[in-house]
């Protein structure tokens, strides 16, 4: 299978277990990895028959800005399935990042990857 990835997507969202995060929102960062076959699209040079990855990167901010969630491992899920629905997408790999999660020592980023499947 082969891989489209979109690296560093970012969008503010509200989601979190916390009332400052519902209130304030922070900014996510999602990672995404579609697997699916390209080998029609480049024979034809045809965006058809491949997935449109800006469509896709649409998507994904629209799911990040939307009905806010308590776990970003909820967020992810939402991600993958809105990923999914794309025909040619057969598996997609979400990171969700969270560096500013309420964390009280120094740390870098908090993230949750997931791999989904239509099988």
């Amino acid at each position: 299978m082969d891989r489209v990835a979109l690296r560093g997507l970012k969008a503010r969202g509200y989601h979190g277990v916390f009332p400052k995060e519902r209130e304030e929102g922070q900014t996510f960062i999602v990672d995404l990895v579609l697997g699916l076959d390209t080998r029609p699209a480049a024979a034809d040079d045809d965006l058809a028959k491949t997935v449109h990855y800006g469509i896709v990167a649409e998507e994904v901010v629209a799911v990040v800005q939307g009905d806010p969630v308590d776990l970003i491992e909820t967020l992810a899920e939402r991600i993958a399935q809105a990923c999914l629905k794309h025909e040619g997408v057969q598996e997609v790999e979400v990171c969700v990042h969270k560096p500013d999660a309420p964390i009280t020592v120094p740390f870098d980023d908090v993230t949750v990857t997931i791999i989904r499947s239509r099988v």
